[in-house]
């Protein structure tokens, strides 16, 4: 299961249980009126507190960026290669 399918089915399965008991599909007995008052803007809760984390997720994750020193020096002697490969072919720089 991809984490794509694992969210839109939780995000489905929050949305029935809402629905559920905000158009009262369950047939239950009124629900007190300070819970339909709470019930309403829910899903705009969750969608702030999503954005929320999605901002701090991506904050901590470019603060804790690796430098891959390694690799960055690699990378500059295949520049170096291919400077050196093609001023030999006449490009200059």
């Amino acid at each position: 299961m991809t984490k794509l399918l694992q969210w839109l089915s939780t995000l489905t399965l929050l949305g029935a249980i809402w629905a559920a008991l905000t158009l009262n599909l369950l047939g239950l007995h009124p629900l007190p009126s300070p819970l339909y008052q709470v019930l309403w803007p829910l899903p705009t809760y969750f969608l702030v507190a999503f954005g929320c984390y999605s901002l701090g997720t991506v904050g901590y994750r470019l603060a804790t960026f690796n430098d891959c020193e390694d690799a960055a020096r690699e990378l500059q002697a295949q520049i170096r290669e291919a400077r050196d490969d093609l001023t030999q072919r006449g490009l200059k720089f």
